[in-house]
């Protein structure tokens, strides 16, 4: 059987059980009511002897009575003195009481039955031994199925839950890729042209560039691959951490956008002079950060706005990092998923940065991240990050 199909063969088997095991309980509660029903026979011609009120015949009830037990299927066994079986009811197996192996037969089972339940009655006048209805041993088997079927539930849960982080996993590998692919693009795609136009003879060359300025931009396209690989390689490990300056990372990142960002946009930065240094890997946080800047650009959509970076202490322990944008804000279905592989809100996305900027917060440096509810509008990400303590 191929692997994928054991999940639906344990379903079936799981379903199968269930009906099986509501309909063998139905059948142990029809039997109860019967001897419910046969015990309320038994009281009520009790009574009609005890009263005496159009009471029938002696021997008319005995007989009704012992139909009645019969009819529970209680195995019973009348034994005399000397251990002579004198009469039988509801035995698992047929005997001869007139010849000795049948006696034999009885005796033997009857010392069965009272390794369970004391026989009643006189041993010097007459015993009677009796075991269990059919009702009791059928539950004796429910605490089995019980365990049978708990144990079936667990392992489809389990293997639905790793079934569905492989999912996870390979829509987080696949969006990885693609995000790798698209940052790789842009810088191979320059190194392209810069090779187009060496090719050119110098008096073909737009402004007449030489090849030294071609030399320079070649050298920032291989240092932005030197970047990106970089980044992808300390995501994947265990990076260094050391005292970093929040307010370095935020200012450099605030330089870097604010020639690259549209027209109409307004990029502001609010950091306290005094921030305390965080325990943290440089490359990491600057890569998250830009990641949440770049979800809230994406946001404005060219219309104009403004994004505004605020950064406070908020315990002694901690720093908050506030972004906030005018954009539309997030749609309520997406803002459960919103830290997931593959959940975005752009037409043309793969929803893989703000997973990251998570593993980088959460993952690498025990933050966290989240998106507020601020209710006015637009958007605001929380980043919590520990503050780096000093042995006093």
């Amino acid at each position: 059987m191929r692997r994928r199909n054991w999940p639906i063969a344990l379903a079936i088997l799981f379903v199968a059980q269930l009906v099986w095991y509501l309909w063998y309980t139905q059948r142990i509660v029809e039997a109860l009511e019967d001897n419910a029903e046969g015990l309320s026979q038994i009281y009520a011609y009790v009574q009609e002897s005890l009263l005496g009120v159009e009471a029938p015949p002696a021997d008319d009830i005995l007989m009704n009575l012992q139909t009645i037990l019969r009819g529970s299927e209680v195995p019973l066994v009348l034994s005399g003195v000397g251990d002579t079986i004198l009469s039988v009811a509801n035995l698992p197996f047929e005997a001869d009481l007139a010849i000795p192996e049948g006696q034999a037969r009885v005796r033997d089972y009857a010392r069965e039955l009272d390794l369970r339940r004391p026989p009643l009655g006189d041993p010097e006048v007459q015993l009677v031994h009796f075991g269990d209805p059919p009702e009791v041993r059928s539950l004796r088997w429910i605490p089995l199925f019980q365990v049978v079927g708990l144990l079936i539930t667990g392992f489809l849960g389990i293997l639905s839950i790793r079934v569905q982080r492989r999912s996870e996993a390979e829509r987080a590998w696949t969006s990885m890729a693609r995000e790798l692919a698209h940052q790789l693009g842009t810088p191979i795609s320059s190194l392209q042209g810069w090779l187009e136009l060496l090719r050119l003879e110098p008096g073909e060359r737009p402004k007449e560039m030489e090849e030294g300025e071609i030399a320079g931009e070649l050298a920032a396209d291989l240092s932005r691959l030197e970047k990106i690989s970089h980044r992808f390689e300390l995501i994947g490990m265990d990076p260094k951490l050391e005292d970093v300056s929040l307010l370095g990372i935020l200012e450099g990142l605030q330089r870097y956008l604010k020639v690259r960002i549209p027209r109409g946009v307004k990029l502001g930065l609010d950091l306290p002079s005094d921030l305390p240094p965080i325990r943290g890997n440089a490359t990491l946080l600057t890569w998250a950060f830009e990641n949440v800047l770049k979800n809230a650009l994406d946001a404005l959509g060219g219309t104009g706005g403004a994004i505004q970076i605020r950064c406070t202490r908020e315990t002694r322990k901690q720093v908050l990092v506030s972004i906030s944008d005018t954009g539309p804000g997030v749609p309520y279905e997406v803002r459960r998923g919103l830290f997931e592989p593959g959940v975005t809100t752009k037409e043309r996305g793969w929803g893989v940065g703000l997973a990251l900027s998570r593993r980088i917060v959460e993952g690498v440096h025990g933050g966290r991240i989240e998106l507020g509810d601020e209710g006015s509008g637009g958007a605001t990400f929380h980043i919590r990050l520990p503050i780096q303590q000093t042995s006093e």
